[in-house]
């Protein structure tokens, strides 16, 4: 998905430049004032994806960082958080879904749930929001995409029946 989420930002790029505006403009858009922009979007489903692996591996997660200011920066982050994933040996997992997991929360709250439960019901679904939300950002401002687009990564497994 991280991958879909880079090719949907270079379809922004495209898009500005066919325009003549500049990028940033995308990184900068929101669907409604109260939600994160399209960087800061980027940026979580990043931290997410990145965080999720810590805690289920037993480590801490690292900290939050700034969003990008332009797709360039977007697409370092996400190729960058990529590579991480890569290079975490499966076997680290082991014990992952028994482990406790522990979130701090705002307004003195904790969030305390199994690995598997962290998993399932916390971190895919809100990495999953943000890259959609991503993606909806962009497609509110023009670019076309479609689900083909975010759902790129199946692309190989989609064929004529009978084959």
């Amino acid at each position: 998905m991280l991958g879909n989420l880079s090719g949907l930002l270079d379809k922004g790029a495209q898009l500005a430049q066919t325009k003549g505006f500049d990028p940033a403009v995308l990184v900068g858009a929101h669907l409604a004032p109260d939600m994160f922009a399209l960087g800061r979007q980027v940026q979580v489903a990043c931290e997410l994806a990145r965080n999720s692996v810590a805690r289920l591996t037993g480590q801490a997660p690292a900290p939050a960082q700034e969003p990008g200011q332009t797709v360039e920066e977007l697409k370092g982050t996400i190729a960058a958080t990529i590579d991480y994933l890569h290079g975490i040996a499966a076997a680290t997992f082991e014990g992952a879904d028994t482990r406790d997991i522990e979130i701090q929360l705002p307004n003195d709250r904790v969030a305390r749930m199994t690995g598997a439960r962290y998993l399932r019901d916390w971190a895919l679904p809100h990495f999953y929001f943000h890259v959609v939300t991503a993606y909806d950002i962009l497609r509110h401002n023009g670019v076309e995409i479609g689900k083909p687009n975010y759902m790129a990564h199946i692309a190989d497994a989609i064929q004529p029946r009978g084959q």
